[in-house]
């Protein structure tokens, strides 16, 4: 897979949780990955996360794991 945009996957799902409406901790528990892990994907420290935790982070925002990692255009 090729390198993304350093936050664009923070960026996506910053956009598509503020699009929910639901907060990083209800995300986590949404997603059943941690709330450290959902800040440091935000905040661009984790720049590569699992296609696993990618995948359930997708699936608790309702959408495919391509809309989370595919660049953003400003």
């Amino acid at each position: 897979m090729p390198p993304t945009n350093k936050s664009a996957i923070g960026d996506n799902i910053k956009k598509y949780r503020n699009k929910l409406g639901v907060s990083q901790d209800r995300l986590s528990k949404l997603a059943d990955v941690t709330y450290n892990t959902i800040i440091k994907i935000e905040s661009g420290a984790n720049t590569n996360p699992t296609i696993e935790t990618l995948s359930k982070i997708a699936k608790a925002l309702n959408v495919g794991v391509d809309d989370l990692i595919k660049e953003t255009t400003k």
